[in-house]
């Protein structure tokens, strides 16, 4: 009878396994035919290559050129300031706590933060980055008899908002990558006379690499998904605001500091949900988005296969 019962959980076990599977597929599927079918009509060179109107209620002519480099922008700003401080954390975390009131503490700052939803980080960082000291991040803001404070939204504020909210996501990764190094590297170097430093700078973040890669990629991936940080930390506006133009070399930090667009705020404000209601361009640029999503995937894919083939 126990034999039966097992059997029976078993079978139960694996029809409902591939029922998951293929419900997760099947909508997969269906979202990407869906925005292929309605967005591929509008794709064309001078939709990549051109600027947006500065009003998409009125036209569909005009590109999502400013979009796609503000997204790059952005992600560029978040994972350069966030992953530092991801391995700083992971290693600091592995190698030099054992335990105690301070890694149980940091271990629920990491968990706390990853909870916080998007909208408040956007919102924090307004009521910080407003602050008249921090004005070197946006633009200064003048008002009848002096100076009046801080903007506070441009790509360098919405940047650092997007390593704020990626942060425990990356580093959460990469202490996963380091507890799948094994203990026998570390073992060596040390009996070659080794560091604790040298040995986690050069045996064991080596050998952590492709999951640390991998952390990276993923929270690059949570950037350009996200829309709440960039409408409130980056302004939204659909053309770049600094100087004019704003692809000049001398021209490069004004752009940093002034407001702009990402391929998701693109879409909001374009969707009927948006003000545009445009949703031949939002559907356009969301298909730029899912191909942009799907070559980071299989970036991660490829790291996988590469480090696992390494390890053989």
């Amino acid at each position: 009878m126990r034999v039966k019962n097992h059997a029976l959980g078993d079978a139960v076990g694996r029809v409902y396994s591939w029922l998951s599977i293929g419900i997760a597929v099947a909508v997969c599927l269906l979202i990407i035919v869906n925005v292929i079918y309605l967005g591929a009509g509008i794709m064309s060179w001078e939709f990549l290559s051109q600027e947006p109107p500065a009003n998409t209620r009125i036209t569909t002519e005009g590109g999502i050129l400013t979009p796609m480099v503000g997204t790059v922008i952005l992600t560029v700003i978040g994972i350069l300031i966030a992953l530092p401080l991801s391995l700083s954390a992971a290693v600091f975390l592995t190698w030099y706590t054992k335990g105690g009131p301070v890694k149980t503490l940091i271990e629920s700052a990491i968990d706390i933060l990853a909870g916080v939803p998007s909208i408040v980080v956007g919102l924090f960082a307004v009521a910080v980055f407003t602050q008249p000291w921090l004005a070197f991040l946006s633009t200064r803001i003048e008002i009848e008899g002096g100076y009046g404070g801080a903007f506070g939204r441009s790509f360098l504020v919405a940047g650092i908002a997007m390593s704020i909210m990626i942060l425990p996501f990356v580093t959460k990764s990469i202490l996963e990558a380091l507890k799948t190094v094994p203990p026998e590297y570390a073992e060596g170097s040390f009996a070659l006379g080794a560091s604790k430093w040298r040995t986690v700078t050069k045996v064991v973040l080596s050998s952590a690499r492709p999951g640390i890669i991998t952390g990276a990629v993923l929270g690059m991936g949570r950037i350009i998904a996200d829309t709440a940080v960039v409408w409130l930390a980056l302004g939204g506006t659909l053309r770049m605001t600094g100087l004019q133009p704003w692809y000049a070399p001398q021209n490069w930090l004004s752009t940093l500091q002034h407001t702009g667009t990402t391929l998701t705020a693109y879409i909001f404000f374009t969707s009927p949900a948006g003000e545009g209601g445009n949703p031949i361009l939002a559907f356009g640029a969301s298909l730029v988005l899912i191909v942009i999503i799907i070559i980071l995937n299989a970036i991660v894919a490829a790291i996988g296969t590469i480090g696992a083939l390494k390890e053989r």
